[in-house]
């Protein structure tokens, strides 16, 4: 995430001015607020601003619940929507620790900003930021006692983190707050993890590897933009979580599974393998899987959002990698599937985004409690739908960036109980359940790696 410009720079003009960052975030917020995904304002946002209109946007959104709890202290009546957002951005924006800011530089812009949109509202905010200001501490104090506002996620999300990780909870609510690493996945096609590394340390990036578990994955000490990395254009490397970069080897047999039977075989699968990647947008894992197959895979990538499918074609480009894509519900097979099966099926189903909110902060707040069986079932159609497109002794990888058990193991437990010729194949490391917790020693994946890693669910079904 990019950095937001100083006060000294935007006065002097290298910058866009504070109060035009504030007012832009605060439409970002009311349009989370609205119901409407961040990433899809930011992408509508002026290039010049977007990158600081997202970091001052991320950062209210971490704290969307603490502000709208002091807010209601301060004008227990509803301001218009867009001074609200513009309270709320300031008050979230002037919480202890949370802003480069001085605290009467952003008074000052953030009235400059209502003056513009809203000027008989300019006196009103003015005066409840001030006293926010002078009784910050008690009013910090208090609205930290209402739990949405400690936790800045919605009660009902609260609950079920509970119910389904006891002890680790508070821990994944605060991990949630935390600003996420910038992790690259090596090309192997151009060299290994060292060699990018020694070519990252040439450019002045500071970097380091994942961990063992992630043989491509290099995290970065600093978020950079990809213009500025070694041979990026060129498919050198990608951007890609460490854990979404654990979905290919599995897929392809690269890690062997625990229990196998005497004899058995577990082969991996490269040249003329047909492999189905079903809900394939944006692209990482499948351009992954053909990164590490030597690009020999007869891939299809499938998606049911015809305009989010350009951006796995953009990825395949770039990396100069093969393979079909086509629009079409991976429910419907009988739209698209032309009745060859498959040797393996990935299968990284729609889900509540839960493992991956300190990326998509505006996540908690767009969810809904009814949401989450409506995934579950959708889900679940999606297993039932390209199971038997898998040929005996194939395998189908079930993934969700999701941290709630109804999108992880119960679902599967649920399939296995459906299907006799389903079997749940086990590893000592890197499935199941993922936590990001650097803390939580059954979900760690590798040495330190847990810190570096979102949260994910991987279940490998082998066909009988």
């Amino acid at each position: 995430m990019s950095s937001v410009p100083s006060p000294k720079n935007a006065a002097s003009g290298g910058a866009p001015p504070l109060h035009r960052l504030l007012a832009n975030a605060s439409d970002a917020v009311q349009a989370v607020r609205d119901g409407h995904s961040l990433t899809d304002w930011l992408s509508r946002c002026p290039a010049e601003i977007r990158p600081g209109v997202q970091a001052l946007s991320f950062t209210v959104l971490r704290r969307l619940g603490a502000a709208q709890a002091v807010r209601a202290v301060l004008a227990p009546k509803n301001p218009p929507p867009r001074v609200d957002a513009l309270l709320l951005t300031a008050l979230a924006l002037l919480w202890p620790g949370e802003s480069a800011y001085a605290d009467h530089t952003l008074v000052d812009q953030a009235v400059h900003a209502v003056r513009q949109r809203a000027p008989n509202s300019a006196g009103f905010v003015n005066a409840v930021l001030r006293r926010f200001l002078r009784e910050r501490e008690a009013l910090v104090v208090a609205a930290e006692a209402d739990p949405v506002a400690r936790f800045n996620h919605p009660r009902w999300w609260q609950d079920r983190l509970r119910a389904d990780w006891p002890a680790a909870w508070e821990k994944l609510l605060q991990a949630n707050q935390q600003k996420p690493p910038m992790t690259l996945r090596v090309n192997p096609a151009h060299g290994d993890l060292d060699g990018y590394l020694a070519r990252l340390r040439e450019a002045g990036i500071a970097a380091h590897p994942a961990g063992p578990l992630f043989p491509q994955a290099v995290v970065l000490d600093e978020p950079r933009p990809v213009q500025a990395l070694p041979g990026f254009d060129a498919g050198h490397a990608s951007v890609q979580d460490a854990s979404a970069q654990l979905a290919a080897p599995l897929l392809l047999g690269q890690r062997r599974p625990q229990g196998l039977a005497p004899g058995e075989d577990w082969p991996l699968l490269g040249a003329g393998a047909r492999v189905l990647d079903a809900c394939a947008a944006p692209g990482g894992k499948t351009a992954h899987l053909q990164e590490l197959a030597g690009n020999g895979l007869d891939l299809l990538a499938l998606d049911a959002d015809a305009k989010r499918l350009e951006r796995v074609r953009q990825n395949l480009q770039r990396l100069g990698l093969a393979g079909a894509v086509r629009a079409a519900d991976a429910r419907d097979t009988a739209a698209w599937w032309d009745g060859r099966a498959f040797d393996a099926i990935l299968l990284d189903a729609p889900c509540s985004a839960s493992g991956i909110v300190r990326r998509h902060p505006d996540v908690r707040w767009l969810r809904r409690p009814d949401d989450i069986p409506a995934l579950a079932r959708i889900q679940s159609e999606l297993l039932e739908a390209l199971w038997p497109l898998l040929k005996p002794g194939g395998r189908l990888l079930y993934a969700t960036c999701s941290v709630f058990r109804s999108e992880g193991q119960d679902q599967i437990d649920a399939f296995l109980q459906r299907h006799g010729d389903a079997r749940s194949r086990q590893f000592d490391q890197g499935a199941g359940h993922l936590l990001p917790l650097a803390d939580n020693a059954p979900q760690d994946l590798a040495p330190g790696a847990a810190a570096v890693t979102d949260g994910f669910y991987y279940a490998l079904l082998h066909k009988a």
